[in-house]
């Protein structure tokens, strides 16, 4: 069946443009915020820093709980309809978050403002599959990550100067404006890119029974597991980034701009897993990579641990630490995609809903692991460095003994 060709009226560098924005708001809400921890821990939790990292986490279970419910609304209302009502609920949480007065008000408000967010993801993947098939899909969705792939370096950067221009409840504000903005511009531009005839009704069952499924299939719950040890060291590492570069690092007002450099850094995994998962295959990817993410961070926990950065340069242990962040944020890009795809071989026949649901188990899951590794911070990075080495040799186990199962 033709795919809905006749609703996109706009040319390539504007859709992509469109859907690269739509997709940078949850890296933006999630990024940006970094650098106010400190201003945010005075304000809200002087008592306990390390409370203000659930500001990310639980923007992130958020995001992960509104996947499950704006996929199959889309499909259902439309595009269009999901996306505004996904948007209006980030936006209303947003406002209500700048007037926050206690860190548990805003906990709340930050885990609505996920739910909201996951809208936009959904939607401009939801909007790529109606326009665009085969390779050229995947050509459009390569550009659209191209140009989504700078946000996260620069969010901390941006985040930082509207702090120091108006405090960290201007950042609220940002986010309300930027919703507002990406918003009206779909609804402008883009048409309704899901015929009539096409949608399904919004139901619960088939969402619930998607997850019964994943979690039934021995092979898609195998690597769930395996994205949630991922998402887990992740998470936890976004979560108290602003603790470990500026507290145990002691970087100060540089954290973005070491942020941003990892990043950037690490931003050509995706492209290299590209290039290498037809040749090697995924599961030997994803064992290579968890082995070697392994023994990187055994190997910078030993170096903190040992004492032999003791009487050295600072400058020393802040660059040991730059490049296991580069390891870790370039290891999560070369395999999030093969956990994904792994998970959904045996799932076909659920298509759409079972990739929502994967995500959005494996990212509600990883907060088990991600919430006590980031609030084992002790004013040095060896918890994390630990528990990433530990999430990902589980990671190379349970990939390891299903190719003793299936060779690929």
């Amino acid at each position: 069946m033709a795919r809905a060709q006749p609703t996109r009226l706009l040319g390539t560098p504007e859709l992509v443009a469109l859907l690269a924005a739509l997709m940078s708001l949850m890296a933006f809400s999630t990024d940006s915020i970094l650098p106010a921890m400190t201003e945010l821990a005075q304000s809200l939790a002087p008592d306990d820093k390390s409370r203000t990292q659930y500001i990310v986490s639980l923007f992130l279970l958020g995001s992960g709980v509104g996947m499950m419910i704006f996929g199959p609304m889309s499909d259902s209302f439309g595009r269009r309809k999901a996306l505004m009502a996904g948007i209006g609920l980030y936006i209303a949480a947003s406002a209500a978050a700048a007037f926050a007065n206690s860190l548990e008000v805003l906990l709340v408000l930050r885990f609505f403002m996920g739910v909201g967010a996951a809208a936009t993801r959904t939607v401009s993947q939801a909007v790529t599959r109606d326009l665009f098939s085969g390779a050229q899909q995947a050509r459009i969705s390569s550009l659209i990550f191209m140009a989504f792939v700078i946000v996260p370096a620069m969010a901390p950067l941006v985040g930082q100067q509207i702090i120091w221009a108006v405090g960290w409840r201007g950042l609220f504000g940002t986010y309300m404006l930027f919703g507002t903005l990406i918003l009206t511009w779909f609804l402008v531009r883009q048409p309704e890119t899901l015929a009539p005839e096409h949608r399904r009704a919004f139901r619960l069952k088939p969402i619930l029974a998607a997850i019964v499924e994943v979690l039934r299939v021995p092979v898609s719950r195998r690597y769930v597991v395996v994205q949630m040890l991922l998402y887990g060291q992740f998470i936890a590492y976004l979560s108290s980034a602003e603790q470990l570069w500026v507290d145990a690092m002691d970087v100060g007002e540089r954290f973005p701009l070491f942020f941003a450099g990892v990043s950037i850094l690490a931003a050509g995994a995706g492209f290299l897993n590209s290039r290498l998962v037809v040749r090697v295959g995924m599961r030997r990817m994803l064992l290579y990579a968890f082995g070697s993410q392994t023994v990187f961070a055994l190997i910078a926990f030993t170096i903190f641990a040992s004492g032999v950065l003791d009487g050295a340069p600072d400058w020393v242990g802040v660059m040991v630490f730059a490049l296991w962040s580069v390891s870790l944020f370039f290891i999560n890009g070369l395999t999030l995609g093969n956990v994904i795809a792994l998970a959904m071989e045996p799932l076909g026949h659920l298509a759409g809903t079972a990739a929502a649901v994967i995500g959005a188990v494996g990212m509600v899951a990883a907060m088990v692991i991600a919430a006590p590794l980031g609030q084992a911070f002790d004013g040095t990075p060896r918890p994390i460095m630990l528990g990433a080495a530990i999430c990902s040799a589980l990671a190379v186990t349970l990939v390891a003994t299903d190719m003793g199962r299936k060779r690929r």
